[in-house]
């Protein structure tokens, strides 16, 4: 089991022209991944994702900072030493990167071959990576024979096949189908059960943050804008950036000019209550409102789920007295977040 830190990372390169200013592609970046942990990296196309997995791996040079795997400083090594590193880092790709002109057993005993191990135990410890990602009928055909989902196992295989302690996987999944991309995180979910391999993803994909991943850290413009348990940072999202990828996966809160028709076709009060599990549950909510003699209805929102725990927001019309539904909503926002939207 292998703990990955990166320290006040940053990468700049050389602006175009003589005056122009260095491009800043990683910017002071802090990360801890713990031993055994899945770290999820999630942010838009030009975030600074990518950038930062090339460092891990050191296929480029860190400008700023440190960077720990295990015991090995990756910023501080040779290229002689990083290759003997690298062996111990796997890589999975969105594209594959297989080579098309061998077959299955090839592509995945490659890193061996580099490696030098003894064909007999290239041999053996293909075919245990063939059948552990449900491939072994597959060894001797060719990759363009395989569908997306099969290359990706493929590739997953290969990067297994060094007994790496930490394994890099940089948009894993987008290039697959939702079903084949479940089916390709629970393999890696497998991975880290059963071998304790530390994972590291890169993706731009909610579902695959909340499908796979222990913790997670938001980049925006190459820095982390927010990190931390991924319950916590997508329960309670405190950056914009965050907000953005919540409301993708989850329909929380109306848009504004949804709002206004809710306000149009709703005339009694709209109010918006967050539930995160441990906190209030609807339950009770619905409860406390009944007890004043206010009725309810849902008009907008939904609840979702995350590592086995719950929340949400729900945008509720509140309907009676004046009066009963103010006190209900004093009621309410002692037990729970509250916001009333008209």
């Amino acid at each position: 089991m292998t703990r990955v830190q990166m320290i006040g990372v940053s990468k700049r390169y050389p602006g175009r022209g003589k005056s122009a200013s260095p491009v800043v592609a990683v910017d002071d970046v802090t990360i801890d991944v713990a031993s055994g942990e899945i770290h999820a990296i999630i942010g838009y196309s030009g975030a600074g994702k990518s950038t930062l997995l090339r460092l891990v791996n050191g296929l480029e040079h860190a400008s700023d900072g440190r960077i720990l795997v295990g015991d090995d400083e990756i910023t501080a090594l040779p290229e002689s030493q990083l290759r003997r590193v690298r062996g111990r880092i796997g890589m999975i790709f969105q594209q594959f990167n297989l080579f098309h002109a061998k077959k299955v057993a090839k592509n995945v005993e490659y890193p061996l071959v580099v490696a030098g191990m003894p064909a007999a135990e290239r041999r053996r410890r293909v075919a245990e990576l063939l059948e552990f990602v449900g491939l072994s009928e597959k060894s001797g055909a060719y990759t363009d024979q395989l569908s997306g989902g099969q290359k990706q196992r493929v590739g997953i295989a290969r990067a297994l096949a060094t007994n790496p302690g930490v394994l890099l996987a940089d948009e894993a999944t987008s290039a697959l189908d939702p079903q084949t991309s479940r089916e390709v995180l629970a393999l890696l979910k497998r991975v880290n059960a059963e071998f304790g391999i530390t994972i590291i993803l890169i993706t731009h994909e909610m579902e695959v943050v909340r499908e796979i991943a222990d913790r997670v850290t938001v980049m925006d413009s190459g820095r982390a804008v927010e990190q931390g348990d991924v319950f916590d940072v997508f329960s309670n999202p405190q950056s914009q950036t965050t907000k953005r990828f919540v409301a993708t996966a989850l329909p929380t809160e109306p848009r504004a000019d949804r709002l206004d028709d809710l306000r149009e076709r709703h005339r009694g009060r709209l109010v918006s209550l967050t539930f995160r599990d441990g906190d209030v549950d609807q339950p009770v909510v619905f409860r406390t409102l009944a007890e004043r003699g206010v009725g309810v209805s849902i008009v907008h929102g939904g609840i979702t789920d995350v590592g086995g725990r719950s929340f949400g927001k729900l945008t509720l019309e509140l309907i009676g007295d004046d009066l009963k539904v103010e006190h209900a909503i004093a009621a309410l926002a002692q037990e729970t977040a509250l916001e009333v939207l008209a």
